[in-house]
């Protein structure tokens, strides 16, 4: 055979090279028909919807195949598979729900007899009812949180459950590992869910220190290599710390030692540098806090696939307080927003005043409208934010968000260093929203969070003088501050603005 019949095409390779351009075409046009109509069917928000069929066509196969990789929530799958195969955490009660909404009006006492339409609200798309007897305790920064929560720990008698985000290996961390590891020592069932994200935040993982110890832990949704993870934006945000299923702390703060300001009951590193935020956690008593061990149960059931149960983890629980509180849960894994669909909710019943304290203000068209229209219905709408976030895109993409709400009538308040990582939501000063959800799209949209709406009681009152000091010492941002900025800097904010749902 001759030296160019070796390098001839086969015969039948000649119709492959005519039609492959139109195979490859077809293949294409087959596959983004699938995925589109995949988006079309799942994919409730029409700009998303709208996005990902754009850019599935604009690209060929790479766009499908960003959405198979980005587009697609898993997770919801999952969380649902598991929760049909293991059913529900149940856990006994002696407390009674609420009444009915229309008879909550009596309850809630003058001036916010008008808040009965958000508890039908709540009743409607939550999971957990609104229960009588609570009380609900705010505690400043570390120095009143951390102290009380160790003190819980080192009390239990039966089990401890606790979640987190990020959990420092530093001195406060020290604390929290001798507290847990003395708990499990004293035969106390001890359960630590960290997220595994959250859990090597900085590099710097406590889960190994935990181990060692004998502390049964475990961390939500592994991410080895975040950004191979199917799962790197669905993070577990909650807080949430259970003594003996009897009392509970929840809220916004972290384990570390920059949320300590004074010194003695922590050691730290000499030569170390030191940070300083502020937060907010709150100590919960009464029913409501059996609904917050079942959020922990199912979230270590998903992660572990260990059911915790029985009055080791759910005593029968006695109404202790003034507050009628509920639990609200949120998450990819949910059909509905409850958290966003419960702060435009309050937006619209409120009649004298909204205040927001948040340290991440980045909400969606829908929420601006329901605080703007507030707004202009006379209601005083106030957001409290930091001056100066920790977090450096997120700085720059807030001041259009400012911008827009100054403009409905709203007023942006600046509360100056050290950062202030607090979030809370008050509305007419007879209804408080609590937790671990920020005002921004990874909250709302992609975290699992868990906030808890309280009604009336001791809380109001505690709230209201944590929101004079904030006030006291803030500075009142207006339009003329946010206009007058350079125009580099205002194009940057523009920019960062169009990110705001991934920040």
């Amino acid at each position: 055979m001759r030296g160019e019949d070796l390098l001839r095409w086969p015969v039948w390779m000649d119709g492959v090279r005519h039609w492959w351009p139109w195979i490859v075409t077809v293949i294409d046009v087959a596959i983004s028909v699938v995925a589109s109509a995949h988006v079309v069917l799942s994919k409730r928000p029409t700009r998303s919807a709208i996005g990902w069929v754009g850019l599935i066509w604009v690209s060929p196969f790479i766009g499908t195949l960003l959405y198979v990789m980005f587009g697609i929530n898993r997770i919801q799958r999952k969380a649902q598979s598991l929760r049909r195969e293991r059913g529900r955490v149940r856990w006994l009660s002696r407390a009674v729900e609420a009444e009915e909404t229309w008879e909550l009006g009596e309850r809630l006492g003058e001036g916010a007899e008008h808040l009965a339409p958000l508890a039908r609200l709540g009743t409607v798309i939550g999971t957990h009812p609104l229960w009588t007897g609570n009380r609900v305790e705010p505690l400043v920064d570390g120095d009143a949180a951390y102290p009380a929560m160790v003190e819980a720990i080192e009390r239990a008698e039966r089990s401890v459950a606790m979640g987190t985000y990020l959990f420092y290996p530093d001195a406060v961390g020290r604390r929290f590992n001798e507290a847990l590891a003395g708990a499990v020592g004293r035969g106390v069932l001890v359960r630590v869910l960290i997220d595994d994200l959250g859990s090597r935040y900085g590099w710097r993982s406590n889960v190994r220190r935990l181990k060692r110890l004998g502390v049964p832990v475990a961390t939500f949704l592994p991410t080895f290599l975040p950004w191979f993870s199917r799962y790197v934006n669905l993070r577990n945000h909650r807080k949430i710390l259970v003594a003996d299923g009897q009392m509970a702390f929840t809220g916004g703060m972290n384990l570390n030692e920059a949320f300590v300001h004074g010194e003695g009951w922590i050691e730290r590193k000499k030569g170390g540098r030191r940070r300083s935020n502020h937060d907010l956690h709150f100590r919960v008593e009464g029913p409501v806090v059996g609904d917050l061990m079942r959020v922990f149960a199912e979230d270590w059931a998903f992660t572990t696939g260990e059911r915790l149960e029985g009055e080791d983890w759910f005593p029968g629980l006695d109404g202790v307080g003034l507050t009628l509180a509920r639990c609200v849960e949120d998450g990819p894994d949910n059909d509905m927003d409850r958290l966003q669909l419960t702060v435009e909710g309050a937006a619209s019943q409120a009649r004298r005043s909204i205040v927001i304290v948040t340290p991440y203000f980045l909400p969606d068209d829908s929420l601006l409208s329901a605080l703007e229209v507030a707004a202009l219905r006379g209601v005083r709408v106030e957001v409290i934010v930091p001056r100066w976030s920790n977090l450096r895109f997120v700085e720059w993409a807030m001041p259009p968000f400012f911008e827009r709400v100054i403009e409905g009538g709203c007023r942006v308040l600046l509360t100056p260093p050290p950062f202030d990582h607090s979030k809370l939501i008050v509305v007419d000063e007879a209804w408080v929203f609590l937790g671990s959800a920020n005002l921004d799209a990874r909250s709302l949209r992609l975290n699992f969070e868990v906030n808890v709406e309280c009604y009336g009681g001791e809380v109001v009152e505690a709230v209201r003088r944590f929101l004079e000091v904030r006030r006291a010492v803030a500075v009142e941002l207006t339009l003329k501050d946010l206009r007058e900025r350079p125009m580099a800097v205002r194009l940057r904010s523009g920019v960062m603005r169009l990110m705001s749902p991934y920040l």
